[in-house]
């Protein structure tokens, strides 16, 4: 394989990537506020990064999954199938981190749930290249990096929101029951619980 050929096999990923920066940069430039330019950008990373990213990968690995086996470097396998529907749970859990209505704390959960799965597959493809030297454009660059920046950057945007959200309720917000009773559960916007 060529060189320029690599390179381009290994940079799919990224693609990705800069889709969500330029789109939230684009969206951003006349935001009116902080809060908004960061809801902005968590939206974006979570629809373009992570949401069409992995609907990306279910439907090549379902469609062309000798194609994607080639690029990774390995055997086409029943293993294909199942992580063609691992990116699909991905992607879905993008597309509810990308509502309007999701919470900095479930995005949080999102972020941690996407980097067990792509941060596993980090040290699978690390494995793959040190121990039998898999040098494959699927196995190395572009989606080493896509891995360990898509829940990341997911998961800091989200708490920088929270935090943001403590500081403009002045740390004084509290949870409690819609009784009027401190809540002891922590569970956040729980039924039955509001913010106070």
């Amino acid at each position: 394989m060529s060189t320029p050929t690599y390179v381009v096999q290994s940079a799919v990923p990224m693609l990705w990537l800069l889709i969500a920066v330029v789109g939230a940069t684009i969206r951003t430039r006349h935001s009116p506020s902080a809060a908004a330019k960061l809801e902005t950008w968590q939206r974006w990373w979570a629809v373009a990064a992570l949401g069409c990213g992995s609907l990306w990968m279910t439907i090549s690995f379902l469609t062309i999954p000798d194609v994607m086996a080639t690029a990774i470097g390995f055997n086409r396998s029943p293993f294909l199938f199942e992580i063609a529907f691992a990116n699909l749970g991905l992607a879905v859990m993008a597309f509810r981190a990308a509502s309007p209505s999701a919470s900095a704390r479930e995005r949080i959960t999102i972020g941690l749930g996407a980097g067990m799965f792509l941060w596993g597959a980090v040290i699978g493809h690390l494995y793959q290249w040190f121990a039998n030297g898999d040098h494959a454009p699927g196995n190395t660059g572009g989606v080493l990096v896509y891995d360990l920046l898509i829940p990341a950057v997911m998961i800091i945007l989200a708490v920088v929101s929270r935090r943001r959200e403590r500081e403009v309720d002045g740390g004084a917000a509290r949870e409690v029951r819609v009784d009027g009773e401190p809540s002891t559960s922590g569970l956040g916007a729980a039924p039955g619980y509001v913010k106070a």
